[in-house]
């Protein structure tokens, strides 16, 4: 069986159908009627043993009909596993499983299921195979017939085809026939009826030359439809009649012209006042020949109005009005964008102009109100004009509302950069004065020509302070929230500069940008740019640059390092406060904000034009001009720092400490001045850290290093040194390279570590000097420097030291 399953998987797997169906229905059939008689012939006086066992036949009968059924379920369902059915099917057979163990093991009732198994299988695959081939010679003798079939039906097709090219070529033929029949008869019809018309104008015509007009057409009112069009082409035609012949007929026909077109005139008035749109568009559709449709029109975008304009708010009152009318306009005119143009027109040159101009006129004298009227009236009409433009005012319809705009502003544009910058200046200079007057501060007057020229030169080579040092008491003179309100000023207005460019559905969000007191009165005073010319714009642009540099960067960054410089002490001062170091962090934070809104919203404006090397190259002066004064600054103050250290070392250090007169009484470590000297020094590295950043605190700080480096090289040289001394030295120098540690910088460490490797020549004994000055750190230095060194021993001459050195 296992056998029979593994070389026949496909086929027994595929042949699966009703046949084997029915073969293992008619196994569980006679399973059933082997049990039956087996029960009928059982005798129950025979004993419980005999029952019992034909009990047991019976379930094994019964269960071997519901593995019959099962096997049916179990070879059809999907997917199909031989092995697993062949396991399952020696599992249920009696004997055949491990369920008893190996006693209960039966080979022979196995084998035999087994093979009666395979002939069922047989029988059921042969019988499958005949159905198939059954159902596929049926399958080949339907598909004949269908085929025919199709070959019918083409053939049918194509009959019918030819038929229906028969057919209409048949009909195009009637309908050329046809079409040739109409033109005859519009040939014939149509001076026919030209005929009739002009008869029937002349009839009217004759009423006319006769002076009296009979017809009821001219005389019913309810007939001015059909009145108006017959006198309107009598009009045409008494114009080209001679006025020698016809001067009467002429004007009676001119005057019934006039008379109908006022009659109408006023009937589409009374209309529009009922409400009525359907008798409003037939008076329209009438007038629209005759040469009073304009008047019509203009009645028409004057009657919209009355009433229109019964709040304070122009702009709103307009916006509304316009909504209104569009909807009316598309049932009443045949041309609604014409009517709903000449309407928008008559607003801009009749109520904005005159508001406008009422706005502006009262308060020209006053030039922050003047300005802040132009702004507020110049963004509502560009707020205006982007809901206008929802309407239907033709093909070009923001080329039309820019000349509407530009007709009531144009007055007012030419001199407004002028009086811009007028503003601005006098603004800032403003904010700048109210500041230093908040700090008591009498701005002084910075020197100019060749004389603050030839002083400048001479601090920037000399690092000398030329004229009197000033007492700031710690004022710095820079104030971030005056550079942030001169920064917000013009942010404001290179933010507009970037609008500006945009069409006007985007011009409505400058009305929502509003500022509160002056910082208003600021940004709105650089509205210039909004109203230039896109090709104003870098130009604008650039002049509104140089006022920020002018006041910002000049008038208050330039002059705070003025006064910081002045306020610098001399080197030699005692105890003197140093503040320039504030004065550089916060031109520092300035520089950043600066170059922030120069990228941010400068550049935008003028990268495509050749302001912007105007721009970078201003700016690029600018910084310069200040990097010097800065410069020139934190050296005159590290000179300072240096000199307050050689104050403490000359008020501090004495000659006892390094040759004390008791060699055997002595603490060994740092002096006084050392620890004063270290104090000061990490005091002034925090402060440099503190007001710059990036790269230049390591340069200020090498440069700070250097120079401490150098003070005290030169303080230790000043003294003789005994065996103690040399210790204490050593302490000090140990005491200020922990000090050079907090500069975080290698070089500055380096030197001292040289300096304390130096001061191991103090106290070496004088046979290993020679081993010392050959080690690693001192190899490298000036014979020289050593012998300088050690000729501060007191024992120099004494232990003839000189000796190695020569």
């Amino acid at each position: 069986f296992t056998l029979f399953m593994r070389d026949n998987p496909q086929r027994t797997y595929t042949h699966r159908g009703s046949a084997f169906t029915m073969r293992i229905f008619h196994m569980t059939s006679l399973a059933n009627s082997a049990t039956n008689s087996m029960i009928s012939s059982v005798s129950l006086p025979s004993g419980c043993v005999r029952f019992k066992a034909l009990e047991k036949q019976h379930v094994y009968l019964k269960s071997l009909r519901l593995d019959i059924m099962a096997t049916s379920a179990q070879l059809f369902e999907e997917p199909f596993d031989a092995d697993e059915y062949i396991e399952r099917l020696a599992w249920r057979t009696p004997g055949g499983g491990s369920k008893g163990g190996a006693e209960a093991f039966d080979p022979k009732k196995l084998l035999e299921e087994f093979a009666n198994h395979i002939e069922e299988l047989k029988q059921l695959d042969e019988r499958i195979q005949r159905k198939v081939e059954k159902l596929e010679q049926q399958c080949h003798r339907e598909a004949k017939e269908f085929a025919h079939k199709v070959q019918e039906l083409q053939r049918s097709n194509q009959v019918a085809f030819q038929h229906f090219q028969e057919l209409d070529d048949h009909i195009s033929y009637v309908a050329t026939k046809v079409c040739h029949l109409g033109d005859q008869l519009e040939g014939v019809n149509t001076p026919r009826q030209r005929a009739v018309e002009a008869q029937r104008l002349m009839t009217y015509f004759n009423e006319f030359l006769d002076g009296e007009l009979r017809s009821d057409v001219f005389n019913n009112p309810d007939k001015i439809k059909e009145a108006a069009d017959i006198i309107q082409k009598l009009h045409l035609i008494a114009q080209e009649l001679p006025f020698d012949r016809f001067a009467d007929v002429k004007a009676k026909i001119a005057s019934k012209y006039h008379d109908l077109e006022r009659q109408l005139i006023q009937e589409f008035t009374a209309a529009q006042r009922r409400g009525e749109i359907g008798r409003m568009r037939e008076v329209a559709a009438v007038l629209l020949h005759f040469k009073g449709y304009a008047h019509c029109i203009d009645v028409y975008i004057k009657q919209c109005q009355e009433g229109a304009y019964m709040q304070n708010n122009v702009f709103e009152d307009t916006a509304l009005l316009c909504q209104r009318v569009n909807k009316q306009v598309g049932e009443v005119f045949s041309s609604p964008e014409m009517v709903m143009a000449k309407l928008i027109q008559n607003i801009f040159e009749n109520k904005l102009q005159a508001h406008v101009k009422e706005k502006l006129d009262t308060c020209f004298a006053e030039l922050e109100q003047y300005l802040k009227n132009l702004y507020d009236l110049y963004t509502r009409t560009m707020a205006l004009a982007a809901k206008l433009t929802e309407f239907n005012l033709g093909s070009d319809k923001h080329t039309f509302l820019s000349k509407l705009i530009k007709s009531i502003f144009s007055s007012y544009l030419d001199s407004y950069m002028d009086m811009e910058r007028q503003y601005l200046q006098s603004r800032s200079a403003a904010i700048l004065q109210r500041y230093y007057d908040s700090k008591n501060h009498q701005k002084r007057p910075l020197g100019t020509g060749s004389i603050q020229e030839l002083k400048e030169r001479i601090r920037q080579r000399t690092n000398l302070p030329l004229g009197p040092s000033i007492d700031t008491h710690g004022e710095t003179f820079l104030s971030q929230e005056v550079v942030v309100n001169l920064l917000q000023e013009t942010r404001h207005a290179f933010q507009r500069c970037q609008k500006a460019k945009k069409n006007l559905n985007n011009a409505a969000c400058f009305g929502c940008k509003m500022l509160t007191g002056w910082q208003e009165n600021l940004c709105i005073s650089l509205l210039s740019l909004q109203l230039s010319d896109p090709a104003d714009l870098p130009r604008n642009a650039y002049s509104i640059f140089l006022l920020l540099v002018e006041h910002l960067c000049v008038d208050h960054i330039d002059y705070a390092l003025e006064i910081g410089l002045s306020a610098i002490p001399s080197s030699d001062a005692k105890n003197a406060n140093l503040y320039f170091l504030d004065v550089v962090q916060q031109a520092n934070t300035i520089f950043h904000l600066f170059d922030k809104q120069f990228n941010d919203h400068l550049m935008p404006l003028i990268s495509s034009s050749p302001k912007m090397t105007e721009c970078l190259q201003k700016k690029k002066e600018v910084i310069e001009q200040m990097e010097v004064k800065l410069d020139t600054g934190i050296d005159r103050t590290l000179n300072c720092m240096i000199g307050q250290m050689k104050h403490i070392l000359a008020t501090e250090q004495k000659k006892t400490d390094f040759r004390p007169e008791d060699e055997n009484n002595v603490m060994i470590q740092y002096t006084t001045a050392c620890s004063k000297v270290c104090a000061y020094v990490r005091k002034q590295v925090e402060s440099v850290r503190r007001s710059m950043d990036g790269k230049n605190v390591d340069t200020v700080l090498t440069e700070l290093g250097v120079r401490f480096h150098r003070l005290i090289h030169e303080h230790l040289q000043q003294f003789s040194y005994s065996s103690m001394g040399g210790m204490l030295a050593i302490c000090d120098v140990a005491e200020y390279r922990r000090c050079a540690k907090d500069f975080r910088v290698p070089l500055v460490l380096q030197l001292f570590d040289t300096l304390h490797a130096l001061c191991n020549l103090l106290v070496v004994a004088p046979d290993n000097l020679k081993q010392v000055c050959s080690g690693e750190q001192l190899t490298n230095l000036d014979r020289n420097l050593l012998h300088a060194f050690v000729q501060l021993r007191a024992d120099y001459r004494s232990a003839r030291l000189a000796r190695h050195f020569s």
